[in-house]
C-alpha cells in the first residue's frame, strides 16, 4: 500500500480507500502504456528478416524480454481486472493493497523488459557483447536506484523530520 500520511486529512477509510485507488490508477496508466507499447514493439520484432539471423544467445534473450513483457503488461493491468471482479463488494481497501503489490510487481517485471531488451539491442547494434553488458545493467541499477533506493531515501528523510518535529513539539508520534 502506498504509504503517504493521513496527516491533515479527515477521510473515512473508504475515502482514503477511494482516493488511493484513484491516484493508482493515475499511476498505473503511465506504466501500462509504456509496457503494452514495449511489449507490442517486441511482439514484432520476430516477423523482421534479420531475426533469423540471431545467435541462439540472443533469441533466448528476445523470448526472455517478450516473457517479462507479458508478464509486465498482465500485472500491470490485473488491478483493473481485480476492480471488476470486486467492484461493489465493499472490498476496496484490501483491492488497495492487492493493486499496491501487482503494480509494484508489474514495475519490477518492466524494469528487467526494458533491460533485457536493451541488451539484445545493444548487443546486436555494437557488436561488443561486453559493452552492451554494461550499459545494460547501468540501466537497470538506474531503474533500482530512482525507482526504489530513492523513495526509501526520501521517505526515511522525511520520517526523521516529522520525529523532529514531533519531538520538539512536545506531541509524542507526531
Amino acid at each position: 500500500m502506498t504509504s503517504d500520511s493521513t496527516e491533515g486529512r479527515h477521510e473515512t477509510p473508504q475515502e482514503r480507500a477511494d482516493r488511493l485507488w484513484s491516484e493508482m490508477l493515475q499511476e498505473v496508466r503511465v506504466a501500462q502504456t509504456g509496457a503494452q507499447i514495449l511489449f507490442g514493439f517486441l511482439l514484432s520484432v520476430t516477423f523482421t528478416p534479420r531475426f533469423a539471423t540471431l545467435p541462439p544467445f540472443d533469441k533466448s534473450l528476445y523470448d526472455t524480454a517478450v516473457v517479462l513483457g507479458a508478464i509486465a503488461t498482465g500485472t500491470l493491468v490485473a488491478p483493473v481486472a481485480f476492480h471488476r471482479f470486486l467492484a461493489g463488494h465493499g472490498m476496496k481497501p484490501e483491492l488497495v493493497r492487492v493493486a499496491s503489490r501487482l503494480i509494484t510487481t508489474g514495475l519490477a517485471a518492466l524494469a528487467l523488459t526494458i533491460s533485457v531488451a536493451l541488451l539484445l539491442l545493444l548487443r546486436t547494434s555494437t557488436g561488443n557483447a561486453t559493452l552492451a553488458w554494461i550499459l545494460s545493467a547501468g540501466v537497470l541499477l538506474w531503474f533500482v536506484t530512482t525507482w526504489l533506493v530513492l523513495p526509501q531515501v526520501v521517505l526515511r528523510r522525511t520520517a526523521a523530520r516529522r520525529r523532529a518535529r514531533g519531538a520538539g513539539s512536545g506531541k509524542p508520534g507526531s
